[in-house]
């Protein structure tokens, strides 16, 4: 580190003609160590891998086709699923249950019935197929993306493109509400028509119509590499990314890696360690004199009281990560086996994350926010792909690699942060500086979670907007 390369304090009473030449060789060794771990810490290192079945073909023999892709469905796959959801096992729950110990059983029953007898699989179908669909290979496995260009462009104005990255147990459809905003903004009211996307949304390896990796160690700075390549393939030089969740991890691995390739980056989630002595010192002063670490009157609102709202909650919300991390293929059999399991088990995130008060409601506050519809065609796509296994095991890469890599090297692109109130961790702005070094937009949303474009996507479409405009003026 520099800090070894600080020359030693010596005696003021030593001739100038010592002086002199000691702090000059002092100063230079500094600059050379600071210039050095610059360039070492600079970027992530893009590598390459390989993730198919078998060996890897000599260059120049992988197949590097676009190639149209539809989402089919048969009478097989639907009566398989009728067949399994008539021999649903209740659980009776605990008196006043609510969602406290995980999903409501009563209200379970309500929705097995409604997806046994009024959910359509074939119109979600037809809407997931409203937008184009791609497979292309990509070292050695099928990446599935959808790619959405705005019907109409005004004279003049060019069209940017956007990749934007779910997360767990999310999916590419979590952005289907949004993408009309993006590349249609001046029908919905957005804007003049002055910023227009073209938006990408792939699918993480391991997730929907993504293959996964048939190879151990797939993790996030594989999938940013992948999508680096996919962004290429495409034909784009320059373009702008978007995440939360896993796709926070990614974007940012993304702008780390080939930061000359990012014009902006926008992220609903920030990842930031918050380990370290001094971390803890500011903590415990910001509850007291906030002004004097940094943090704003919306950050201590959002932040404490301080064991609650980061310890307590975050061990409640998390045993899932904990298994997924180490054991994610013995949990995952029994989901992949059980769509009852299944749609319970990533329903119940789609309450508690997306507000935490939803745990004292008896349907988990689930239809406040979204329609039955809309929760199971995203249980659907994981149903008929059979990915929740290999979803899991993306925990299992991350969690088994050193996790300071992502924090070591910092994000110099344009940054803007929507920052949702209903969000697992709130991470003050001045704690997101110390990756993040050029952030020109950092908005206290008014409200929301974790599922930011399913949920409020006008204000996450609007949000986008503001930063990439500003990104646009620089």
């Amino acid at each position: 580190t520099s800090n070894l390369c600080l020359p030693r304090p010596f005696d003021y009473s030593q001739k100038s003609a010592v002086l002199v030449p000691v702090a000059a060789l002092g100063v230079g060794g500094m600059l050379l160590c600071w210039l050095r771990s610059g360039r070492k810490m600079k970027t992530i290192d893009m590598g390459d891998g390989w993730w198919g079945a078998g060996e890897r073909p000599p260059k120049g023999k992988e197949d590097t086709s676009i190639r149209p892709f539809k989402i089919e469905t048969s009478d097989k796959e639907i009566e398989d699923l009728h067949q399994r959801l008539d021999r649903f096992r209740f659980t009776p729950h605990v008196e006043g249950a609510a969602f406290h110990y995980g999903f409501n059983s009563s209200y379970l029953r309500k929705v097995v019935d409604y997806w046994r007898n009024q959910f359509d699989w074939r119109k979600q179908v037809e809407v997931l197929n409203k937008y184009p669909h791609f497979h292309t290979t990509i070292e050695g496995i099928d990446i599935h993306f959808i790619h959405v260009k705005p019907s109409y462009v005004p004279h003049g104005k060019a069209v940017r493109p956007l990749l934007m990255v779910h997360g767990w147990p999310g999916s590419f459809y979590e952005f289907y509400k949004i993408i009309p905003l993006l590349t249609e903004p001046a029908k919905h009211g957005l804007n003049e028509g002055d910023v227009v996307f073209e938006v990408i949304c792939p699918s993480i390896p391991g997730y929907a119509f993504s293959e996964a990796s048939h190879q151990k160690g797939f993790d996030s700075i594989a999938t940013a590499r992948i999508f680096h390549k996919l962004m290429n393939r495409l034909g784009f030089k320059e373009y702008y990314l978007q995440g939360g969740d896993w796709g926070s991890r990614i974007t940012t691995n993304m702008a780390q890696m080939l930061p000359q390739s990012v014009k902006g980056l926008h992220l609903n989630l920030v990842f930031i360690s918050t380990q370290g002595l001094g971390k803890m010192i500011r903590t415990m002063l910001g509850a007291y004199v906030p002004w004097l670490v940094g943090f704003s009157r919306e950050d201590v609102r959002r932040f404490y009281p301080f064991m609650q709202k980061n310890i307590y909650e975050v061990l409640r919300e998390s045993g899932y990560l904990h298994i997924q991390a180490t054991k994610p293929d013995t949990a995952g059999c029994g989901l992949n086996d059980s769509p009852v399991g299944l749609a319970a088990y990533i329903m119940e995130k789609f309450s508690t994350w997306t507000d935490k008060s939803f745990r004292n409601k008896d349907d988990g506050g689930l239809e406040s926010k979204y329609s039955l519809d809309e929760l199971l065609t995203n249980v659907m796509i994981y149903w008929v792909t059979s990915s929740i296994v290999s979803s899991m095991r993306y925990y299992k890469e991350n969690f088994s690699k050193d996790p300071r890599i992502h924090d070591r090297v910092s994000v110099h692109v344009p940054t803007g942060i929507a920052a949702f109130p209903q969000e697992i961790v709130h991470v003050p702005r001045v704690w997101t500086k110390n990756v993040y070094k050029n952030i020109v937009t950092y908005t206290y949303m008014p409200r929301g979670g974790h599922f930011a474009a399913f949920e409020e996507p006008k204000l996450l479409a609007h949000d986008i907007m503001q930063f990439v405009r500003k990104v646009e003026q620089l």
